[in-house]
């Protein structure tokens, strides 16, 4: 999915004063050079001279060579990084992260600066966008708090199964930001930054939408595997440091992890990796279709070119997206959500009657409770004594 907002405000003061934007920019490129040469070549001028100077067809012109300039034919990328290529020439560089590492934040900047890509794809779907406006430390206080609201919400929007689903997995990951001080998703926050200092660079979304996800995932499990994974996930308190998630980023170590997933929980696997694998791998395949080249005037021909796009996903995915790249993907198969199981229907209702049957028996006990409190008050024991006074006269 592409962030329409933004890329359509982008656009709009893109093109609203191109001299502006190549004022700035090319204050990052003085910034390599120390200085810009005039148009005579008789020395540095002022970046703000040239942009006033200049018409907007120029300006785009130049805005464009300066991005081709800092686009790297052959970039030094870190290892982390994997590169694809589609039939049309288009370019597609996925960095493989770890979604609470600093260096895989790192990782992402560098790879954006050497090749200025023309579409950065992010692994997130429009339920999670908020993850990109939120700062470090709010969400940081967000993912350590899980409270009634947020569990009513997620059922709303889910569904019971899958809403009770999304919030175990939420005190995972807030588990893990209370160990290492650190809110998920950085390099998708990064990426966005970057992605917003490259001219004319779209943003893209590029998982699938989060609720179907979490339905076809419990859609898939029997009830034995439900409540296995439940108990799991509700019980993990094992420590875990920086240099547990560092790992994570190696492949040995990361498939060693993935079989064991498989092993023990083969249809969960295939919901929220492998099939996302293939949604993944189908959106990068989408951004990376030619682009067509800004221009200053709807009078200027229209010219189409190779894309070059970065793509940001979480390392257990680069496996699925190889292993896919070169098939004809249908992704209509993947985005359906099958109706509930008897299993499924049957486990509700059992969630349900506990939930009601706990709020009952603690309605009765309080009332016990609350009624024994009144009596011990002095105050209410002096009236009582009087009420049995009146009556036994009467």
């Amino acid at each position: 999915m592409y962030l329409s907002g933004v890329n359509r405000n982008v656009k709009k003061i893109m093109f609203k004063n191109l001299s502006c934007i190549l004022y700035f920019y090319s204050i990052q490129i003085a910034a390599e050079s120390e200085a810009l040469p005039n148009a005579e070549g008789d020395g540095p001028e002022d970046a703000s001279d040239i942009a006033s100077n200049i018409s907007d067809a120029d300006a785009l012109k130049i805005l464009l060579e300066m991005k081709m300039k800092k686009r790297q034919k052959k970039p030094s990328l870190p290892s982390t990084v994997t590169e694809f290529a589609t039939e049309e020439g288009s370019k597609v560089y996925v960095v493989g992260t770890a979604h609470f590492s600093d260096s895989s934040k790192k990782d992402v900047v560098k790879t954006i600066q050497e090749v200025q890509p023309d579409v950065v794809v992010v692994e997130l779907c429009q339920y999670r966008v908020s993850m990109l406006k939120m700062d470090e430390r709010t969400l940081l206080k967000e993912a350590k708090e899980i409270n009634l609201e947020k569990l009513q919400q997620a059922i709303k929007q889910n569904g019971l199964m899958s809403g009770l689903m999304q919030m175990l997995l939420l005190k995972v990951s807030a588990h893990i930001t209370e160990q290492l001080g650190m809110a998920p998703g950085g390099e998708f926050r990064e990426a966005f930054k970057e992605a917003s200092k490259v001219p004319f660079c779209k943003f893209h979304l590029g998982d699938r939408p989060i609720p179907v996800t979490f339905k076809r995932a419990i859609a898939a499990l029997s009830i034995w595997q439900k409540i296995k994974l439940a108990w799991g996930l509700c019980f993990l308190s094992d420590p875990i440091s920086k240099d547990d998630v560092e790992k994570c980023k190696q492949k040995d170590l990361l498939e060693q992890m993935m079989a064991e997933m498989i092993g023990e929980f083969p249809d969960l696997h295939r919901t929220i990796v492998s099939e996302r694998d293939i949604y993944l791998t189908y959106m990068l395949k989408q951004a990376a279709k030619r682009t067509e080249l800004p221009r200053a005037s709807e009078a200027e021909p229209r010219r189409c070119v190779p894309s070059v796009v970065v793509g940001v996903v979480g390392m257990g995915h680069v496996p699925g997206i190889e292993k896919n790249w070169n098939t004809d993907l249908n992704i209509q198969e993947i985005m359906s959500v099958p109706p509930p199981s008897t299993s499924s229907k049957i486990l509700k209702f059992v969630i349900k009657a506990t939930i009601f049957g706990l709020v009952g028996y603690g309605c009765y006990r309080m009332g016990h409770r609350t009624v024994r409190f009144i009596l011990s008050v002095p105050i209410a024991q002096k009236y009582l004594q009087k009420l049995i006074g009146v009556k036994s006269q009467h």
